[in-house]
Protein backbone atom coordinates (compact mmCIF):
# COMPACT_ATOMS: atom_id res chain seq x y z
CA UNK A 1 0.00 0.00 0.00
CA UNK A 2 1.39 3.25 -0.92
CA UNK A 3 2.29 5.61 2.15
CA UNK A 4 -0.13 8.15 3.60
CA UNK A 5 0.50 11.60 2.46
CA UNK A 6 -0.89 13.98 5.68
CA UNK A 7 -0.57 17.93 5.41
CA UNK A 8 -1.25 19.21 8.73
CA UNK A 9 -1.60 22.56 9.04
CA UNK A 10 -0.66 24.33 12.38
CA UNK A 11 2.41 23.62 14.86
CA UNK A 12 1.39 24.58 17.98
CA UNK A 13 0.42 21.68 20.20
CA UNK A 14 -2.01 19.71 18.16
CA UNK A 15 -0.13 19.64 14.98
CA UNK A 16 3.24 18.52 16.33
CA UNK A 17 0.82 15.73 18.11
CA UNK A 18 -0.75 14.63 15.09
CA UNK A 19 2.36 14.52 13.41
CA UNK A 20 4.19 11.96 15.93
CA UNK A 21 1.14 9.76 15.24
CA UNK A 22 1.05 9.98 12.12
CA UNK A 23 4.64 8.96 11.88
CA UNK A 24 4.04 5.87 13.81
CA UNK A 25 1.28 5.59 11.74
CA UNK A 26 3.75 5.00 9.06
CA UNK A 27 2.81 8.16 7.23
CA UNK A 28 4.69 10.71 5.25
CA UNK A 29 4.30 14.05 7.14
CA UNK A 30 4.11 17.76 5.91
CA UNK A 31 3.25 20.30 8.87
CA UNK A 32 2.58 24.24 7.63
CA UNK A 33 2.66 27.28 10.11
CA UNK A 34 1.53 30.66 8.70
CA UNK A 35 4.08 32.23 11.36
CA UNK A 36 7.43 32.51 10.17
CA UNK A 37 8.64 30.96 13.27
CA UNK A 38 7.73 28.54 15.92
CA UNK A 39 5.36 30.87 17.99
CA UNK A 40 6.37 30.52 21.90
CA UNK A 41 4.20 32.82 23.46
CA UNK A 42 0.98 32.15 25.18
CA UNK A 43 -0.76 31.51 28.35
CA UNK A 44 0.08 28.63 31.07
CA UNK A 45 -2.23 25.43 30.17
CA UNK A 46 -2.98 22.06 32.15
CA UNK A 47 -2.60 18.23 30.90
CA UNK A 48 -5.28 16.29 32.52
CA UNK A 49 -7.15 13.67 32.28
CA UNK A 50 -6.96 12.38 28.54
CA UNK A 51 -3.81 14.57 27.66
CA UNK A 52 -2.03 12.89 30.46
CA UNK A 53 -2.77 9.78 29.40
CA UNK A 54 -1.51 10.31 25.15
CA UNK A 55 1.68 12.17 27.07
CA UNK A 56 2.62 8.71 29.16
CA UNK A 57 1.89 6.89 25.60
CA UNK A 58 4.89 9.32 23.71
CA UNK A 59 8.17 8.11 25.31
CA UNK A 60 9.87 10.54 27.25
CA UNK A 61 7.18 13.02 27.14
CA UNK A 62 6.35 13.31 30.53
CA UNK A 63 9.92 13.47 31.62
CA UNK A 64 10.19 16.44 29.32
CA UNK A 65 7.18 18.44 30.44
CA UNK A 66 7.98 17.86 34.21
CA UNK A 67 11.51 19.56 33.56
CA UNK A 68 9.94 22.37 32.03
CA UNK A 69 6.69 22.62 34.55
CA UNK A 70 5.78 25.82 35.82
CA UNK A 71 7.24 26.13 39.59
CA UNK A 72 3.10 26.59 40.92
CA UNK A 73 2.87 25.26 44.52
CA UNK A 74 -1.08 26.92 44.27
CA UNK A 75 -2.84 30.03 43.80
CA UNK A 76 -3.41 32.87 46.25
CA UNK A 77 -6.59 35.33 45.77
CA UNK A 78 -6.24 38.57 47.33
CA UNK A 79 -8.15 41.53 48.04
CA UNK A 80 -7.67 45.04 46.65
CA UNK A 81 -5.57 45.91 48.93
CA UNK A 82 -3.18 42.69 48.43
CA UNK A 83 -4.16 40.49 51.54
CA UNK A 84 -5.05 36.90 50.89
CA UNK A 85 -8.29 35.47 51.90
CA UNK A 86 -7.64 31.82 50.30
CA UNK A 87 -5.38 29.40 48.80
CA UNK A 88 -5.72 26.53 45.96
CA UNK A 89 -3.05 24.11 46.62
CA UNK A 90 -2.18 20.98 44.05
CA UNK A 91 -2.76 17.74 46.08
CA UNK A 92 0.87 16.36 44.80
CA UNK A 93 -1.15 13.17 43.03
CA UNK A 94 -0.73 14.08 39.18
CA UNK A 95 -3.04 11.15 38.72
CA UNK A 96 -5.78 12.80 41.23
CA UNK A 97 -5.28 16.65 40.07
CA UNK A 98 -6.92 19.94 41.94
CA UNK A 99 -8.09 22.49 40.14
CA UNK A 100 -4.35 23.00 40.15
CA UNK A 101 -2.45 20.87 37.66
CA UNK A 102 0.91 18.98 38.83
CA UNK A 103 1.27 19.38 34.91
CA UNK A 104 1.01 23.20 34.18
CA UNK A 105 3.29 24.68 31.31
CA UNK A 106 3.58 27.27 29.42
CA UNK A 107 1.81 26.68 25.97
CA UNK A 108 4.89 28.17 24.37
CA UNK A 109 7.19 25.38 26.38
CA UNK A 110 4.83 22.64 25.47
CA UNK A 111 4.71 23.93 21.40
CA UNK A 112 8.71 23.42 21.64
CA UNK A 113 9.41 20.32 23.65
CA UNK A 114 6.56 18.66 21.14
CA UNK A 115 8.55 20.16 17.74
CA UNK A 116 11.57 19.30 19.24
CA UNK A 117 10.81 15.82 19.27
CA UNK A 118 9.08 15.66 15.73
CA UNK A 119 11.20 18.24 13.19
CA UNK A 120 14.61 15.96 13.08
CA UNK A 121 11.84 12.53 11.97
CA UNK A 122 12.70 11.82 8.48
CA UNK A 123 8.90 11.03 7.98
CA UNK A 124 8.09 14.80 9.25
CA UNK A 125 9.22 17.86 7.25
CA UNK A 126 8.04 21.58 8.64
CA UNK A 127 7.63 24.38 6.86
CA UNK A 128 6.95 28.09 8.17
CA UNK A 129 5.70 30.74 6.87
CA UNK A 130 2.97 29.14 4.75
CA UNK A 131 -0.47 28.46 4.84
CA UNK A 132 -3.52 27.07 2.38
CA UNK A 133 -5.11 29.08 -0.36
CA UNK A 134 -7.15 26.23 -1.90
CA UNK A 135 -8.02 22.63 -0.76
CA UNK A 136 -9.78 20.78 -3.94
CA UNK A 137 -11.36 17.66 -3.08
CA UNK A 138 -12.00 15.11 -6.10
CA UNK A 139 -14.67 13.03 -6.29
CA UNK A 140 -18.17 14.31 -5.19
CA UNK A 141 -17.98 13.90 -1.74
CA UNK A 142 -14.32 14.07 -1.77
CA UNK A 143 -13.89 10.37 -0.58
CA UNK A 144 -12.58 8.51 -3.36
CA UNK A 145 -9.29 10.32 -3.71
CA UNK A 146 -6.69 12.58 -3.14
CA UNK A 147 -6.69 16.58 -2.33
CA UNK A 148 -4.89 19.07 -4.21
CA UNK A 149 -3.90 21.88 -2.02
CA UNK A 150 -2.67 25.23 -3.39
CA UNK A 151 -0.69 27.79 -1.23
CA UNK A 152 -0.55 31.11 -0.09
CA UNK A 153 2.92 32.17 -0.12
CA UNK A 154 4.79 30.28 -2.64
CA UNK A 155 5.06 26.32 -1.99
CA UNK A 156 4.22 24.40 -5.02
CA UNK A 157 0.55 23.24 -5.35
CA UNK A 158 0.67 19.24 -3.97
CA UNK A 159 -1.38 16.37 -3.71
CA UNK A 160 -2.36 14.87 -0.40
CA UNK A 161 -4.51 11.61 0.82
CA UNK A 162 -5.52 13.52 4.05
CA UNK A 163 -5.22 17.12 5.11
CA UNK A 164 -5.60 18.09 8.96
CA UNK A 165 -6.78 21.06 10.14
CA UNK A 166 -4.62 22.09 13.51
CA UNK A 167 -4.63 26.20 13.42
CA UNK A 168 -6.81 27.26 16.43
CA UNK A 169 -10.35 27.90 17.30
CA UNK A 170 -10.63 30.59 14.49
CA UNK A 171 -8.96 28.66 11.71
CA UNK A 172 -8.82 29.54 8.64
CA UNK A 173 -8.35 26.65 7.49
CA UNK A 174 -11.39 24.99 8.54
CA UNK A 175 -13.14 28.07 6.67
CA UNK A 176 -11.64 26.63 3.24
CA UNK A 177 -12.12 23.37 3.94
CA UNK A 178 -15.99 23.30 4.82
CA UNK A 179 -17.08 25.99 2.39
CA UNK A 180 -17.73 28.10 5.71
CA UNK A 181 -17.03 31.80 7.51
CA UNK A 182 -14.28 31.87 9.59
CA UNK A 183 -16.70 32.72 12.53
CA UNK A 184 -19.14 29.94 11.26
CA UNK A 185 -19.75 27.93 14.05
CA UNK A 186 -18.28 29.87 17.06
CA UNK A 187 -20.39 30.24 19.91
CA UNK A 188 -19.23 33.38 21.73
CA UNK A 189 -18.43 33.47 25.54
CA UNK A 190 -18.68 36.60 26.47
CA UNK A 191 -15.18 36.83 27.57
CA UNK A 192 -11.32 37.52 26.00
CA UNK A 193 -7.89 37.05 27.66
CA UNK A 194 -4.46 38.27 27.46
CA UNK A 195 -0.96 36.85 27.77
CA UNK A 196 2.15 38.79 29.09
CA UNK A 197 5.11 38.77 31.15
CA UNK A 198 5.88 41.59 33.33
CA UNK A 199 9.88 42.30 34.62
CA UNK A 200 8.09 43.52 37.95
CA UNK A 201 7.89 40.64 40.52
CA UNK A 202 4.24 40.45 42.46
CA UNK A 203 4.60 37.42 44.10
CA UNK A 204 7.90 37.87 46.34
CA UNK A 205 11.41 36.29 45.79
CA UNK A 206 11.65 32.24 45.88
CA UNK A 207 7.23 32.30 46.41
CA UNK A 208 5.84 29.71 43.97
CA UNK A 209 2.44 30.63 45.48
CA UNK A 210 0.74 32.64 41.87
CA UNK A 211 -1.72 35.49 43.21
CA UNK A 212 -5.17 36.33 41.32
CA UNK A 213 -7.50 38.85 42.18
CA UNK A 214 -10.97 39.26 40.93
CA UNK A 215 -12.55 42.99 40.17
CA UNK A 216 -16.28 43.93 39.16
CA UNK A 217 -17.38 44.00 35.70
CA UNK A 218 -16.33 40.64 35.42
CA UNK A 219 -12.67 41.50 35.03
CA UNK A 220 -9.87 38.72 36.79
CA UNK A 221 -6.29 38.76 36.40
CA UNK A 222 -3.35 36.25 37.69
CA UNK A 223 0.06 36.45 37.58
CA UNK A 224 2.39 33.29 38.39
CA UNK A 225 6.35 32.15 38.41
CA UNK A 226 8.60 31.86 35.87
CA UNK A 227 11.92 30.32 35.66
CA UNK A 228 13.40 32.95 33.92
CA UNK A 229 12.84 35.24 37.12
CA UNK A 230 9.91 37.16 35.43
CA UNK A 231 6.12 37.11 36.16
CA UNK A 232 3.65 35.86 33.48
CA UNK A 233 0.78 37.78 33.87
CA UNK A 234 -3.21 36.79 32.43
CA UNK A 235 -6.42 39.21 32.32
CA UNK A 236 -9.34 37.61 31.54
CA UNK A 237 -12.78 39.92 31.37
CA UNK A 238 -16.27 38.28 31.22
CA UNK A 239 -19.67 39.71 29.97
CA UNK A 240 -22.49 38.62 29.97
CA UNK A 241 -24.15 39.27 26.28
CA UNK A 242 -26.72 42.23 26.56
CA UNK A 243 -30.33 42.76 24.53
CA UNK A 244 -28.72 40.23 22.02
CA UNK A 245 -25.49 42.20 21.68
CA UNK A 246 -22.15 40.19 21.68
CA UNK A 247 -19.88 41.12 24.53
CA UNK A 248 -16.57 40.68 22.77
CA UNK A 249 -17.51 42.64 19.88
CA UNK A 250 -15.40 45.71 21.06
CA UNK A 251 -12.12 43.54 21.76
CA UNK A 252 -12.40 42.20 18.29
CA UNK A 253 -12.72 45.28 16.87
CA UNK A 254 -9.34 46.61 18.85
CA UNK A 255 -7.72 43.30 17.96
CA UNK A 256 -8.41 44.50 13.82
CA UNK A 257 -6.39 47.56 14.39
CA UNK A 258 -3.27 46.07 15.43
CA UNK A 259 -1.20 45.38 18.60
CA UNK A 260 -1.21 48.85 19.54
CA UNK A 261 -4.65 49.15 19.74
CA UNK A 262 -5.77 45.85 21.41
CA UNK A 263 -3.14 47.21 24.52
CA UNK A 264 -4.90 49.80 24.55
CA UNK A 265 -8.04 48.46 24.81
CA UNK A 266 -6.71 46.23 27.51
CA UNK A 267 -5.75 49.02 29.35
CA UNK A 268 -8.41 50.97 29.78
CA UNK A 269 -10.43 48.16 30.84
CA UNK A 270 -8.55 47.47 34.03
CA UNK A 271 -7.13 50.93 34.47
CA UNK A 272 -8.31 52.07 38.17
CA UNK A 273 -9.56 48.46 38.81
CA UNK A 274 -7.79 47.89 42.39
CA UNK A 275 -4.85 45.62 43.75
CA UNK A 276 -1.72 46.19 40.99
CA UNK A 277 -3.77 46.65 37.56
CA UNK A 278 -2.28 49.62 37.33
CA UNK A 279 1.08 49.20 37.85
CA UNK A 280 0.73 45.68 35.86
CA UNK A 281 -0.47 47.70 32.48
CA UNK A 282 1.91 50.04 32.30
CA UNK A 283 4.67 46.80 32.35
CA UNK A 284 2.01 45.41 29.43
CA UNK A 285 2.32 48.46 27.08
CA UNK A 286 6.11 47.56 27.00
CA UNK A 287 5.36 43.67 27.11
CA UNK A 288 7.12 41.92 23.48
CA UNK A 289 5.51 38.83 24.42
CA UNK A 290 1.99 40.38 24.21
CA UNK A 291 -1.08 38.12 23.09
CA UNK A 292 -4.89 38.30 23.32
CA UNK A 293 -7.65 36.07 21.80
CA UNK A 294 -11.29 35.71 22.51
CA UNK A 295 -12.45 33.03 24.24
CA UNK A 296 -14.97 30.57 22.56
CA UNK A 297 -16.08 27.17 21.74
CA UNK A 298 -16.11 25.46 18.14
CA UNK A 299 -19.15 23.66 17.73
CA UNK A 300 -19.09 21.59 14.16
CA UNK A 301 -22.08 18.85 13.13
CA UNK A 302 -19.10 16.97 12.13
CA UNK A 303 -15.33 16.85 12.44
CA UNK A 304 -14.63 16.00 8.93
CA UNK A 305 -15.96 16.72 4.91
CA UNK A 306 -13.88 14.06 2.64
CA UNK A 307 -10.65 14.11 3.44
CA UNK A 308 -10.59 16.79 4.99
CA UNK A 309 -10.36 16.97 9.25
CA UNK A 310 -10.69 19.34 11.64
CA UNK A 311 -7.97 18.57 15.34
CA UNK A 312 -8.06 20.50 18.44
CA UNK A 313 -9.19 24.01 18.81
CA UNK A 314 -10.31 24.17 15.22
CA UNK A 315 -12.74 21.61 15.54
CA UNK A 316 -13.49 21.36 19.17
CA UNK A 317 -12.15 24.59 21.23
CA UNK A 318 -13.40 24.87 24.86
CA UNK A 319 -13.26 27.20 27.31
CA UNK A 320 -12.99 24.90 30.26
CA UNK A 321 -9.87 24.39 30.61
CA UNK A 322 -9.51 21.63 29.00
CA UNK A 323 -8.51 22.47 25.56
CA UNK A 324 -4.97 21.15 25.37
CA UNK A 325 -6.11 17.57 26.23
CA UNK A 326 -8.64 17.37 24.22
CA UNK A 327 -6.48 18.55 21.36
CA UNK A 328 -3.34 15.70 22.31
CA UNK A 329 -6.19 13.37 22.44
CA UNK A 330 -7.63 14.20 19.34
CA UNK A 331 -3.88 13.76 17.77
CA UNK A 332 -3.57 10.63 18.48
CA UNK A 333 -7.53 9.13 18.05
CA UNK A 334 -7.51 10.10 14.62
CA UNK A 335 -3.53 8.65 13.34
CA UNK A 336 -4.86 5.67 15.71
CA UNK A 337 -7.93 5.19 13.53
CA UNK A 338 -6.31 6.25 10.57
CA UNK A 339 -3.41 3.01 11.38
CA UNK A 340 -6.43 0.91 12.57
CA UNK A 341 -8.12 1.25 9.30
CA UNK A 342 -5.44 0.59 6.64
CA UNK A 343 -6.42 2.35 3.05
CA UNK A 344 -10.27 2.86 4.22
CA UNK A 345 -9.66 6.42 5.21
CA UNK A 346 -13.56 7.01 5.64
CA UNK A 347 -13.72 4.64 7.84
CA UNK A 348 -10.84 6.17 9.83
CA UNK A 349 -12.58 9.48 10.38
CA UNK A 350 -15.96 7.69 11.07
CA UNK A 351 -13.91 6.10 13.64
CA UNK A 352 -12.37 9.22 14.75
CA UNK A 353 -15.89 11.10 15.44
CA UNK A 354 -17.05 8.16 17.54
CA UNK A 355 -13.94 7.86 19.61
CA UNK A 356 -14.02 11.64 19.78
CA UNK A 357 -17.64 12.51 20.23
CA UNK A 358 -18.40 12.09 23.80
CA UNK A 359 -15.24 13.50 24.85
CA UNK A 360 -16.00 16.71 23.47
CA UNK A 361 -19.62 16.94 24.05
CA UNK A 362 -18.60 16.33 28.19
CA UNK A 363 -15.45 18.25 28.35
CA UNK A 364 -17.34 21.47 26.45
CA UNK A 365 -19.68 21.45 29.34
CA UNK A 366 -19.95 24.97 31.10
CA UNK A 367 -21.74 24.61 34.80
CA UNK A 368 -24.84 27.46 34.59
CA UNK A 369 -22.61 28.65 38.12
CA UNK A 370 -19.06 29.20 37.01
CA UNK A 371 -19.16 32.24 35.36
CA UNK A 372 -20.76 34.15 37.77
CA UNK A 373 -18.24 32.58 40.85
CA UNK A 374 -15.31 32.86 38.49
CA UNK A 375 -15.95 36.68 37.48
CA UNK A 376 -18.57 38.23 39.23
CA UNK A 377 -19.97 41.34 37.72
CA UNK A 378 -21.37 43.64 40.71
CA UNK A 379 -19.62 44.59 43.86
CA UNK A 380 -21.92 42.35 46.08
CA UNK A 381 -21.40 39.24 44.01
CA UNK A 382 -17.72 39.48 44.25
CA UNK A 383 -18.27 40.36 48.11
CA UNK A 384 -20.34 37.29 48.78
CA UNK A 385 -18.17 34.64 46.36
CA UNK A 386 -14.69 35.76 48.17
CA UNK A 387 -16.86 35.87 51.81
CA UNK A 388 -17.82 32.10 50.82
CA UNK A 389 -14.27 31.35 48.88
CA UNK A 390 -12.97 32.81 52.29
CA UNK A 391 -14.80 30.56 54.43
CA UNK A 392 -14.04 26.95 52.45
CA UNK A 393 -10.27 27.55 52.49
CA UNK A 394 -10.59 28.42 56.62
CA UNK A 395 -12.84 25.40 57.37
CA UNK A 396 -10.86 23.22 55.26
CA UNK A 397 -13.85 22.35 53.01
CA UNK A 398 -12.65 23.76 50.08
CA UNK A 399 -9.49 20.83 50.01
CA UNK A 400 -12.22 18.41 50.69
CA UNK A 401 -14.23 18.61 47.85
CA UNK A 402 -10.93 19.30 45.44
CA UNK A 403 -9.90 15.75 46.86
CA UNK A 404 -13.85 14.28 45.55
CA UNK A 405 -14.84 16.52 42.91
CA UNK A 406 -12.09 18.37 41.14
CA UNK A 407 -9.65 15.45 41.72
CA UNK A 408 -12.62 13.42 39.78
CA UNK A 409 -12.55 15.80 37.17
CA UNK A 410 -8.50 15.33 36.63
CA UNK A 411 -8.56 11.78 37.42
CA UNK A 412 -6.52 10.17 34.45
CA UNK A 413 -9.16 6.86 34.75
CA UNK A 414 -12.16 8.73 33.89
CA UNK A 415 -11.75 8.23 30.05
CA UNK A 416 -10.50 5.63 28.32
CA UNK A 417 -8.58 5.97 25.09
CA UNK A 418 -8.46 2.92 22.86
CA UNK A 419 -5.02 1.23 22.25
CA UNK A 420 -3.73 1.24 18.41
CA UNK A 421 -1.31 -1.15 17.49
CA UNK A 422 1.22 1.27 15.59
CA UNK A 423 3.64 0.43 12.32
CA UNK A 424 6.62 2.37 13.97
Amino acid sequence: MPQLRVLIVGASIAGPTAAYWFARAGAKVTVIERFPHLRTNGQNIDIRTVGVTVMRRMSGLEEAVRAKTIPLAGIGFVRSNGRPYGIISTTGDPDQQSLVSEYEIYRGDLSRILYDRTASHPNITYIFGEQVASIQQHGEKGEDSSVMVEFANGSPAAEFDLVVGCDGATSRTRAIGLGVGVRDHLVPTGSWAAYFSIKQDLLGAGDNIGKAYNAVDGRFIAAAPDPWGVNRVVMIKHQPPTHGRDATESFREAMKQGEDTLKKFVAQTYRGAGWKCDEVIQDMMKAEDFYASEIVHVKLPHLSKGRFVLVGDAGYAASTGTGTSLAMAGAYVLAGEVCKHKGDLAGALRGYEDVMRPLIDDMQKVPRFLPAIFTPQTAWGLWLRNTVFAFLCWSGILELTQRFFAGSFANTDRYQLPEYAWEE
